[in-house]
């Protein structure tokens, strides 16, 4: 049975080393969903008209999502200055792939020896409440929280009462009826807002927490302002951040491929150093608790958290099936099975180019992952003054 001791600290207020059993959390993880039944619910959700590709508010156009991309029809500053637009369109394209693919947790995390990707992805959140120190009487900020898989694991591992915020109307619907049907609805939410601009009142939350979710910001420094606004005084907020590394060389046409890879296939208008998180969570008036890109942390006989997007055609190793769709004739056979399923009318129109530009994104992550010019995972953690 897996165990392992993660610590977690409020500086100032209390360190307490906890003894988690994964294992048992994992199997108490709020809503779980067998490939199955992930297979069925995106079939439903085409097929009933109510996906985001078909029914999403604003733009769900896979050529005007490319064109926001594509350098010679769109500037950065074109990119930033569009990022509702090309956040929204990109959730409602690619939702119901993520969760098909991917779960409900639309983040990465390594996989520690022993552990399964359902273990990891859990063990990945519980570590961000550990280091809140969240309590059943706090009221928890998810910022960026997709369909909520997080927020809902976070909510019953803590019983706090978390409320999560995503700029896609779609993404919230989703979310909310999965809150009902894990009868978390009492205490965990979804609400439609964007980060820029957060609906609620000064001192609002205890503590936030966001991952992987800031990338998609234009300005971090505005972010993370709007977060200290809503905390309490002594209030921490912890964040898994999408970041370049000190790796990374402009002048590299490899290095540029992959950064340009990973924006075009997730949505982002532009990825920044690890360096100007730092900076920003200085600026919006935090203090500095914790930075660190936990892709490097000691990890003996685990994998990285790219591992995962590598191609295989060992059908028996974890995830092997999953893994075969990165592989030269997995992904001629992807192309195939989604072209007919359009050309039948079971799959929205444009499904086969939105498969192809998250396939793009893959490529770039694993890329970015080997060289180490890339991190989906650095830890920062700062607190509001009292």
């Amino acid at each position: 049975m897996l165990k392992t001791r993660v610590m977690g600290d409020r500086v100032g207020a209390y360190a307490v080393c906890f003894e988690v059993n994964i294992s048992e959390h994992w199997n108490a993880v709020a809503v779980r969903q067998t490939f199955s039944g992930r297979v069925s619910q995106i079939l439903d959700s085409w097929t009933s008209g109510k996906s985001g590709q078909v029914s999403g508010k604003g733009s769900h156009d896979i050529d005007k999502y490319n064109a926001l991309h594509d350098d010679k029809k769109t500037s950065v500053e074109g990119r930033n200055a569009a990022y509702v637009d090309l956040v929204n369109s990109y959730y409602n394209l690619a939702t119901d792939f993520y969760e098909w693919g991917w779960g409900q947790s639309f983040h990465f995390a390594e996989r520690l020896q022993g552990e399964d990707f359902g273990m990891s992805i859990a063990r990945h959140e519980y570590y961000l409440a550990m280091r809140l120190g969240i309590k059943p009487s706090d009221h928890v900020l998810d910022c960026g929280c997709g369909i909520g898989g997080p927020l809902r694991n976070i909510g019953r591992f803590t019983s706090a009462k978390v409320t999560g915020v995503t700029l896609n109307q779609y993404q919230v619907d989703r979310g909310n009826r999965l809150c009902q049907e894990a009868h978390l609805d009492d205490r965990c939410r979804l609400v439609q807002a964007d980060f820029h601009k957060l609906p609620f009142a000064e001192a609002t939350f205890n503590s936030c927490y966001s991952i992987e979710a800031c990338c998609h910001s234009p300005d971090r420094v505005d972010v993370y302002s709007e977060v200290f606004r809503v905390l309490k005084p002594g209030g921490y907020f912890a964040s898994y951040e999408w970041c370049l590394t000190e790796k990374h060389d402009p002048l590299n046409e490899r290095h540029v491929w992959s950064k340009k890879k990973i924006e075009e296939g997730d949505g982002l208008p532009g990825l920044t150093l690890t360096t100007s998180c730092d900076a920003a969570l200085k600026r919006a008036g935090f203090e500095i608790i914790e930075s660190r890109d936990a892709a490097l942390d000691p990890n003996p006989g685990g994998e990285p958290w790219y591992k995962i997007l590598t191609a295989s055609y060992n059908l028996a190793s974890r995830e092997g099936l999953f893994r075969l769709q990165f592989t030269y004739w997995g992904t001629f056979m992807m192309n195939i099975v989604l072209n007919f399923m359009e050309f039948v009318g079971i799959a929205p129109r444009g499904s086969g180019k939105v498969r192809e530009m998250l396939r793009q994104a893959q490529l770039g992550l694993v890329a970015g992952g080997e060289m180490g010019t890339f991190t989906p995972m650095y830890v920062v953690i700062g607190r509001k003054p009292l």
